[in-house]
Protein backbone atom coordinates (compact mmCIF):
# COMPACT_ATOMS: atom_id res chain seq x y z
CA UNK A 1 0.00 0.00 0.00
CA UNK A 2 1.07 3.57 -0.67
CA UNK A 3 1.45 6.29 1.95
CA UNK A 4 -1.37 8.83 1.67
CA UNK A 5 0.23 12.26 1.19
CA UNK A 6 -0.94 15.26 3.21
CA UNK A 7 -4.62 15.75 2.34
CA UNK A 8 -6.86 18.76 1.81
CA UNK A 9 -10.01 16.86 2.79
CA UNK A 10 -12.05 16.53 -0.42
CA UNK A 11 -14.10 13.30 0.03
CA UNK A 12 -16.18 11.44 -2.54
CA UNK A 13 -18.22 8.23 -2.43
CA UNK A 14 -18.41 6.69 -5.91
CA UNK A 15 -21.35 4.27 -6.35
CA UNK A 16 -20.59 2.63 -3.01
CA UNK A 17 -22.42 -0.50 -1.85
CA UNK A 18 -21.55 -2.51 1.24
CA UNK A 19 -22.61 -5.74 2.95
CA UNK A 20 -21.49 -6.96 6.38
CA UNK A 21 -22.89 -10.36 5.39
CA UNK A 22 -22.85 -11.73 1.87
CA UNK A 23 -25.72 -10.47 -0.32
CA UNK A 24 -27.31 -8.41 2.51
CA UNK A 25 -26.54 -4.83 1.47
CA UNK A 26 -26.65 -2.13 4.15
CA UNK A 27 -25.59 0.57 1.65
CA UNK A 28 -26.81 0.62 -1.93
CA UNK A 29 -25.19 2.72 -4.69
CA UNK A 30 -24.28 5.69 -2.50
CA UNK A 31 -22.89 8.73 -4.31
CA UNK A 32 -21.99 12.05 -2.71
CA UNK A 33 -19.19 14.59 -2.72
CA UNK A 34 -18.00 16.58 0.30
CA UNK A 35 -15.77 19.53 -0.51
CA UNK A 36 -12.71 20.51 1.49
CA UNK A 37 -13.77 22.28 4.72
CA UNK A 38 -17.46 21.44 4.32
CA UNK A 39 -19.51 20.12 7.25
CA UNK A 40 -22.01 17.35 6.52
CA UNK A 41 -24.57 15.80 8.87
CA UNK A 42 -25.68 12.21 8.31
CA UNK A 43 -29.29 11.63 9.37
CA UNK A 44 -31.60 8.64 9.28
CA UNK A 45 -33.39 5.98 11.29
CA UNK A 46 -31.38 3.43 13.28
CA UNK A 47 -29.89 0.88 10.90
CA UNK A 48 -30.19 3.10 7.83
CA UNK A 49 -26.41 3.05 7.16
CA UNK A 50 -25.07 6.25 8.77
CA UNK A 51 -22.36 4.57 10.85
CA UNK A 52 -21.47 2.29 7.94
CA UNK A 53 -20.55 5.37 5.88
CA UNK A 54 -18.21 6.49 8.69
CA UNK A 55 -16.75 2.97 8.96
CA UNK A 56 -15.96 2.92 5.22
CA UNK A 57 -14.39 6.39 5.33
CA UNK A 58 -12.21 5.33 8.28
CA UNK A 59 -11.53 2.01 6.54
CA UNK A 60 -12.69 -0.19 9.37
CA UNK A 61 -14.19 -1.99 6.37
CA UNK A 62 -13.59 -1.84 2.62
CA UNK A 63 -16.38 -1.21 0.12
CA UNK A 64 -18.15 -4.25 -1.33
CA UNK A 65 -18.63 -2.26 -4.54
CA UNK A 66 -17.51 1.20 -5.63
CA UNK A 67 -14.79 3.27 -4.00
CA UNK A 68 -14.14 6.09 -1.54
CA UNK A 69 -11.62 8.74 -2.51
CA UNK A 70 -9.89 11.55 -0.62
CA UNK A 71 -8.47 14.26 -2.89
CA UNK A 72 -9.05 11.81 -5.74
CA UNK A 73 -6.99 9.00 -4.14
CA UNK A 74 -8.74 5.65 -3.64
CA UNK A 75 -8.29 5.01 0.10
CA UNK A 76 -8.36 1.22 -0.35
CA UNK A 77 -4.83 1.47 -1.73
CA UNK A 78 -3.20 3.49 1.08
CA UNK A 79 -1.78 2.47 4.45
CA UNK A 80 -4.17 2.65 7.41
CA UNK A 81 -1.60 4.58 9.45
CA UNK A 82 -1.23 7.36 6.85
CA UNK A 83 -5.04 7.58 6.46
CA UNK A 84 -6.03 7.62 10.11
CA UNK A 85 -3.20 9.95 11.13
CA UNK A 86 -5.04 12.68 9.21
CA UNK A 87 -8.46 11.96 10.74
CA UNK A 88 -9.96 12.82 14.12
CA UNK A 89 -12.71 10.58 15.49
CA UNK A 90 -14.98 11.73 18.35
CA UNK A 91 -17.48 9.20 19.67
CA UNK A 92 -20.19 9.14 22.34
CA UNK A 93 -17.85 7.51 24.86
CA UNK A 94 -14.42 9.15 25.11
CA UNK A 95 -11.61 6.94 26.41
CA UNK A 96 -9.31 8.14 29.17
CA UNK A 97 -5.99 6.34 29.60
CA UNK A 98 -4.07 5.70 32.82
CA UNK A 99 -1.57 8.55 33.17
CA UNK A 100 -1.50 12.31 33.66
CA UNK A 101 -3.83 14.72 31.91
CA UNK A 102 -0.84 15.84 29.81
CA UNK A 103 -0.15 12.21 28.83
CA UNK A 104 -3.77 11.85 27.70
CA UNK A 105 -3.55 14.98 25.58
CA UNK A 106 -0.27 13.85 24.03
CA UNK A 107 -1.89 10.69 22.61
CA UNK A 108 -3.35 13.06 19.99
CA UNK A 109 0.10 14.16 18.86
CA UNK A 110 3.12 12.34 20.31
CA UNK A 111 5.49 15.00 18.98
CA UNK A 112 3.67 17.96 20.61
CA UNK A 113 5.27 20.03 23.37
CA UNK A 114 3.50 20.94 26.61
CA UNK A 115 2.71 24.49 25.47
CA UNK A 116 1.12 23.20 22.26
CA UNK A 117 -1.09 20.79 24.22
CA UNK A 118 -2.14 23.47 26.70
CA UNK A 119 -3.05 25.73 23.79
CA UNK A 120 -5.24 22.92 22.36
CA UNK A 121 -6.99 22.60 25.73
CA UNK A 122 -7.55 26.37 25.87
CA UNK A 123 -9.08 26.40 22.38
CA UNK A 124 -11.81 23.91 23.39
CA UNK A 125 -12.34 25.46 26.86
CA UNK A 126 -10.88 22.46 28.70
CA UNK A 127 -8.09 24.45 30.38
CA UNK A 128 -10.36 25.73 33.18
CA UNK A 129 -11.47 22.38 34.57
CA UNK A 130 -7.99 20.89 34.08
CA UNK A 131 -6.33 23.59 36.17
CA UNK A 132 -8.99 23.04 38.86
CA UNK A 133 -7.86 19.40 39.27
CA UNK A 134 -5.62 18.61 42.29
CA UNK A 135 -2.38 18.83 40.28
CA UNK A 136 -3.61 20.51 37.11
CA UNK A 137 -2.10 19.02 33.95
CA UNK A 138 0.04 16.68 36.12
CA UNK A 139 -3.02 15.10 37.78
CA UNK A 140 -2.90 11.32 37.36
CA UNK A 141 -6.08 9.83 35.87
CA UNK A 142 -7.15 6.22 36.14
CA UNK A 143 -8.26 4.26 33.08
CA UNK A 144 -11.82 5.35 32.25
CA UNK A 145 -11.38 8.73 34.00
CA UNK A 146 -13.41 7.98 37.13
CA UNK A 147 -12.71 11.40 38.66
CA UNK A 148 -14.01 13.26 35.59
CA UNK A 149 -17.59 13.96 34.55
CA UNK A 150 -18.78 12.80 31.12
CA UNK A 151 -18.58 16.39 29.87
CA UNK A 152 -15.02 16.80 31.13
CA UNK A 153 -13.98 13.55 29.43
CA UNK A 154 -15.48 14.82 26.17
CA UNK A 155 -13.64 18.14 26.49
CA UNK A 156 -10.40 16.24 27.16
CA UNK A 157 -11.00 14.13 24.05
CA UNK A 158 -11.72 17.28 22.02
CA UNK A 159 -8.45 18.83 23.15
CA UNK A 160 -6.63 15.59 22.24
CA UNK A 161 -8.23 15.70 18.79
CA UNK A 162 -7.34 19.37 18.37
CA UNK A 163 -3.70 18.54 19.18
CA UNK A 164 -3.62 16.08 16.26
CA UNK A 165 -4.81 18.83 13.84
CA UNK A 166 -6.89 16.44 11.67
CA UNK A 167 -7.94 17.46 8.16
CA UNK A 168 -11.07 15.28 8.39
CA UNK A 169 -13.14 15.23 11.58
CA UNK A 170 -15.73 12.52 12.33
CA UNK A 171 -18.29 13.08 15.10
CA UNK A 172 -20.32 9.96 15.89
CA UNK A 173 -22.97 10.79 18.52
CA UNK A 174 -20.34 12.93 20.26
CA UNK A 175 -22.81 14.78 22.51
CA UNK A 176 -25.75 12.38 22.87
CA UNK A 177 -24.98 11.27 26.44
CA UNK A 178 -24.64 14.79 27.85
CA UNK A 179 -27.12 17.02 29.67
CA UNK A 180 -28.32 20.11 27.79
CA UNK A 181 -26.01 22.60 29.53
CA UNK A 182 -22.89 20.47 29.02
CA UNK A 183 -23.93 19.71 25.45
CA UNK A 184 -24.09 23.45 24.71
CA UNK A 185 -20.54 23.87 26.09
CA UNK A 186 -19.28 20.98 23.96
CA UNK A 187 -21.03 22.38 20.86
CA UNK A 188 -19.26 25.71 21.41
CA UNK A 189 -15.91 23.88 21.55
CA UNK A 190 -16.80 21.83 18.46
CA UNK A 191 -17.56 25.05 16.60
CA UNK A 192 -13.93 26.06 17.03
CA UNK A 193 -12.62 22.58 16.21
CA UNK A 194 -14.44 22.13 12.88
CA UNK A 195 -13.34 25.45 11.36
CA UNK A 196 -11.54 24.74 8.10
CA UNK A 197 -11.89 20.97 8.48
CA UNK A 198 -14.01 18.56 6.47
CA UNK A 199 -16.51 17.29 9.03
CA UNK A 200 -18.92 14.36 9.13
CA UNK A 201 -21.40 14.33 12.02
CA UNK A 202 -23.97 11.78 13.17
CA UNK A 203 -26.44 12.74 15.90
CA UNK A 204 -29.89 11.65 16.99
CA UNK A 205 -30.61 15.10 18.43
CA UNK A 206 -31.34 16.85 15.15
CA UNK A 207 -31.11 20.27 16.81
CA UNK A 208 -27.32 19.80 17.01
CA UNK A 209 -27.02 19.45 13.21
CA UNK A 210 -28.79 22.57 11.99
CA UNK A 211 -25.58 24.49 11.40
CA UNK A 212 -24.16 21.87 9.02
CA UNK A 213 -23.48 23.07 5.48
CA UNK A 214 -25.48 20.10 4.18
CA UNK A 215 -27.63 17.37 5.66
CA UNK A 216 -27.58 13.95 3.98
CA UNK A 217 -30.67 11.87 4.81
CA UNK A 218 -30.22 8.10 4.49
CA UNK A 219 -33.30 5.91 4.18
CA UNK A 220 -33.55 2.22 3.30
CA UNK A 221 -29.77 2.09 2.77
CA UNK A 222 -29.76 4.82 0.10
CA UNK A 223 -29.38 8.59 0.05
CA UNK A 224 -32.94 9.92 0.06
CA UNK A 225 -32.53 13.70 0.57
CA UNK A 226 -29.72 16.27 0.58
CA UNK A 227 -29.95 19.94 1.56
CA UNK A 228 -29.68 22.49 4.35
CA UNK A 229 -31.96 22.32 7.39
CA UNK A 230 -34.26 25.01 5.99
CA UNK A 231 -34.38 23.46 2.51
CA UNK A 232 -35.30 20.04 3.86
CA UNK A 233 -37.91 21.46 6.23
CA UNK A 234 -39.57 23.23 3.30
CA UNK A 235 -39.54 19.98 1.33
CA UNK A 236 -41.57 18.26 4.08
CA UNK A 237 -40.08 14.86 3.36
CA UNK A 238 -38.24 12.33 5.53
CA UNK A 239 -36.09 14.89 7.40
CA UNK A 240 -39.14 17.03 8.15
CA UNK A 241 -40.86 13.97 9.59
CA UNK A 242 -37.88 13.16 11.81
CA UNK A 243 -37.70 16.72 13.16
CA UNK A 244 -41.42 16.93 13.86
CA UNK A 245 -41.38 13.54 15.61
CA UNK A 246 -38.57 14.70 17.89
CA UNK A 247 -40.37 17.94 18.69
CA UNK A 248 -43.46 15.97 19.61
CA UNK A 249 -41.46 13.64 21.85
CA UNK A 250 -39.85 16.68 23.53
CA UNK A 251 -43.29 18.16 24.26
CA UNK A 252 -44.52 14.89 25.77
CA UNK A 253 -41.42 14.67 27.96
CA UNK A 254 -41.91 18.16 29.39
CA UNK A 255 -43.59 18.25 32.85
CA UNK A 256 -47.08 19.81 32.95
Amino acid sequence: AAVLPEIRGDVEFHDVSFAYEKDILVLKHVNFHVKQGESVALVGHTGSGKTTIINLLSRFYNCTEGRVTIDGVDISGVTLASLRAQMGLMMQESFVFTGTVMDNLRYGNLAAGDEELIRAAELVCADGFIRALPHGYDTVLTEGGAMLSQGEKQLLALARTMASDPKILILDEATSSLDTETEYQIQEALGRLIKGRTTFAIAHRLSTLREADRIVVIDKHRIAEVGSHNELMRKKGIYYGLVMAQLEMHKVAQPG
